[in-house]
């Protein structure tokens, strides 16, 4: 071998060596991730939690609001009703700890392979997009919530895959998107799902009344004296019996009411059927009065039909709450004590329980029609009438006894018109010549 060969096969091992040296590399790089958080990471480095005033959140049904107004949360779209703010700050402080699982590099156009297209109309290709601002309206975050993420295993045995995660985009990291353990299914863009659900709760009830379709007449009223008393019905005549299958589930009637939507005043007008508005009255032994109106609820402009299944209630609370305990004749100091306390605490009780209840009038809650559906009986479902008198002279005939010692009472007889008789003639036969008193005797003898 000469001295060129020499030197050209030194080239060629330089340049293979050089080859795959970058191969090396470049496999190593094209299977790290490069985006900015690694799994085990937050998904952000700093959330600002305590800033957050406001959140948007949009999906392909619209977009709900939730705000702080005089540091509480509320729905805007609701007419700045009250939102459950546990549920608020579960969300904020689980973005917080949010913690990724994997990174995927990709650029913000991949969005719509990741179930996060803003311009999508259905909810599993659109996803949900909330936004995140301070008290200036300042953005401090914004994110996307994607696709869920299945398992390859079955989550029953009626197949499905189970949801192990779901994939996140922090639109401040163009680096990708993330992958995360949480499913986030409370999360939603319906206004409905984000109300505080305290609603009113009568205890104790002493009477209800009910009014007439479109007026003030009192259509029935029930009430008791006494706790453990059966209702009974105002005004009821001698053959009225109170129905008590029907009544008895007035003594407990809203006790575990819940309501579906609160109806914004704007909406109200279209969504109300004012010609049967009803109002009730609930009185308690406590000294609580509420006040109802309820109204059929029209269905939502654009939403499949729902009428006759929801209705339209408002609620006005007042109360007046004793100021001092009565005392019992010959109570111990001991058992004054004791007596006070608990009353003290009762009264404390009912005083929290007035100011959320009396925080509710002016709302028009959208309930199901089955939650008023036992108030809304009318008078003649309350009470059974009693069957009327038999006639005691029905049937009354002569006793007669047929064989075997039976005792039967002929029917009613049916009056008829009289049936005029006519009979012939009768001929009176000519009397026939008697013998003598004697002729017998003489026969007789002859007899013998």
């Amino acid at each position: 071998m000469n001295k060129r060969q020499v030197i050209t096969l030194c080239i060629i091992a330089v340049v293979l060596a050089a080859a795959v040296a970058v191969m090396k590399f470049t496999g190593k790089e094209s299977v790290q991730s490069t985006t900015t958080r690694a799994a085990g990471q937050t998904l952000f480095e700093k959330f600002p939690a305590g800033e957050v005033q406001s959140i948007a959140i949009t999906g392909a049904d619209g977009t709900v609001t939730i705000e702080q107004k005089d540091g509480k949360w509320t729905v805007a779209e609701r007419d700045t009703y009250p939102a459950n703010t546990s549920a608020v700050n579960e969300f904020i402080r689980m973005l917080a700890e949010l913690k990724v699982t994997r990174g995927m590099e990709a650029g913000p156009s991949f969005a719509p392979r990741f179930g996060m297209d803003e311009n999508a109309s259905t909810p599993d290709q659109r996803g949900l997009t909330a936004v995140f601002k301070d008290a200036a309206g300042k953005e401090l975050a914004t994110i996307s919530l994607g696709k869920n993420i299945e398992s390859g295993a079955s989550a029953s045995p009626f197949g499905g895959a189970a949801a192990v995660g779901r994939y996140i985009r922090n639109h401040a990291d163009e680096s990708g998107f993330y992958a995360i353990s949480e499913l986030f299914p409370s999360i939603s863009d319906e206004a409905s799902r984000w109300l505080d659900d305290a609603f009113f709760s009568p205890e104790k009830i002493k009477s209800v009344t009910l009014h007439q379709k479109g007026g003030g007449e009192v259509a029935w009223k029930l009430s008791r004296e006494t706790e453990d008393a059966e209702f009974k019905l105002d005004g009821a005549t001698g053959d009225e019996t109170l129905n008590t299958t029907n009544a008895a589930p007035l003594k407990s009637l809203f006790s575990y009411a819940r309501f579906n939507d609160v109806v914004p005043a704007g909406e109200l007008e279209a969504r109300a059927d004012a010609e049967n508005k009803r109002s009730a009255v609930i009185d308690t032994f406590e000294g609580f009065t509420y006040r109802l109106t309820i109204t059929p609820a029209k269905p939502e402009e654009g939403v499949a039909s729902t009428a006759g299944e929801e209705m339209l209630l408002t609620v006005d609370v007042s109360a007046e709450l004793p100021k001092e305990r009565k005392k019992e004749e010959n109570e111990t100091p001991e058992d004054a004590k004791i007596q006070e306390d608990a009353f003290q605490e009762r009264l404390k009780s009912l005083t929290e329980k007035l100011d959320k209840e009396k925080a509710l009038a002016g709302r028009s809650f959208l309930v199901a029609k089955s939650t008023v559906d036992t108030l809304l009986k009318e008078r003649a479902d309350l009470v059974t009438k009693a069957d009327p008198a038999a006639d005691n002279n029905a049937n009354q005939g002569s006793v007669q006894n047929l064989p075997g010692g039976i005792l039967t009472t002929p029917p009613r007889s049916v009056t008829t018109p009289p049936i005029e008789a006519v009979t012939p003639p009768i001929a009176i036969p000519p009397l026939e010549e008697t013998e003598p008193d004697n002729a017998g005797e003489d026969t007789g003898k002859s007899g013998d």
